[in-house]
């Protein structure tokens, strides 16, 4: 057998085009796409800084006041769609609101059949991925109240607090911080 016919991947990186080996210079083109990753004005980050701060703030304390838990990891990441990137498809108030919800409703019905085992985890994030997209309400977050729902053995209780009043307390929020001229949200419901 010819062992020239079989090259290595290593072989296939050192080969050259023009003096340059084709993984360093695909390296180099996908460093030049600027343009892919959104920029951001002085204004714009102020803005999301401003609105994640309340957000997540007043959840907080609102926790402390009623002795209810209304904040939950997956808020931090809401907050960070709806308040840096509202204009995005997934920070629209019904993605988060419904999306949310879905991921709180699948987790607290898996765990109350099949309790918190992994394979559960997975379930519920698999499940809530399947939701979202066949109701065009993908929200990222939604995958994270799901699985951390099954990690704390989620009962009803999750989905309204934390789940549904952190949803609407952030949304808001991201109403309020978004009447300011020249920005507009929602985009759409």
């Amino acid at each position: 057998m010819d062992n020239r016919a079989f090259a290595t991947t290593a072989e296939v990186v050192r080969r050259r085009r023009g003096g340059r080996t084709l993984f360093f210079e695909r390296l180099r083109r996908l460093a030049r796409t600027k343009n892919i990753q959104p920029s951001f004005t002085p204004a714009q980050i102020a803005i999301a800084s401003i609105g994640s701060f309340l957000g997540i703030s007043s959840l907080a304390y609102l926790s402390m006041g009623t002795g209810h838990p209304l904040i939950a990891a997956p808020l931090g990441a809401t907050s960070v769609l709806v308040f840096a990137v509202p204009d995005s498809p997934l920070a629209q108030p019904r993605n988060v609101l419904i999306g949310n919800l879905s991921g709180a409703l699948v987790c607290v019905g898996l765990v109350a059949a099949f309790g918190s085992e992994p394979w559960v985890m997975g379930l519920a994030v698999a499940v809530t991925i399947a939701l979202t997209q066949a109701m065009r309400t993908v929200h990222p977050p939604a995958g994270a109240v799901a699985l951390v729902g099954v990690l704390d053995h989620a009962n009803w209780d999750f989905v309204f607090t934390p789940v549904l009043v952190g949803s609407l307390v952030l949304v808001l929020w991201t109403l309020v911080l978004n009447l300011a001229p020249g920005r507009s949200y929602p985009r759409h419901w």
